[in-house]
């Protein structure tokens, strides 16, 4: 049996793999390397709680990311340390780093996938939008109330 499989998080359905790296990973080539992606439940300001939508039709949208590292090639006007906006899935998974200060996620982001960037951390509430090929999920007729 391997030292890297991790068979109570398997029995969770939850990967089996789990490593964290030592050190301060940099970028190669043009991709970029992203922490801080949000796909958990998110809050608003008012305090509510809106439940993750990641793995469903409606948790897909882009995702902001933070720059951790741009590889060498990587000539985009972004900085580290600036927020970037990627395309939906165009992400890696996620492997954790322990820079000797602090632990991070991290993902590989290609520099293709770069919508755009921002100087700080958007404050935006994302809630996608239920996708379909057949008929509306929701009658609008159902919200017009019956005359008497």
């Amino acid at each position: 049996m391997s030292d890297y499989i991790d068979y109570d998080r398997l029995t969770q359905g939850q990967t089996g793999v789990k490593m964290t790296h030592k050190g301060k990973p940099r970028a190669i080539g043009n991709r970029v390397l992203v922490s801080d992606m949000n796909f958990g439940e998110q809050k608003t300001q008012g305090g509510l709680i809106i439940a993750s939508d990641d793995g469903k039709t409606r948790g897909i949208y882009p995702r902001w990311g933070k720059v951790y590292s741009k590889g060498p090639q990587n000539k985009d006007v972004y900085n580290v340390g600036q927020w970037i906006l990627i395309e939906h899935g165009r992400w890696t998974r996620s492997f954790e780093c322990d820079t000797g200060e602090e632990v991070l996620v991290l993902r590989m982001i290609e520099a293709e996938s770069v919508l755009g960037y921002a100087d700080e951390k958007p404050n935006d509430l994302r809630l996608g939008a239920e996708y379909s090929d057949g008929p509306d999920t929701v009658d609008p007729q159902s919200f017009i109330p019956e005359k008497d």
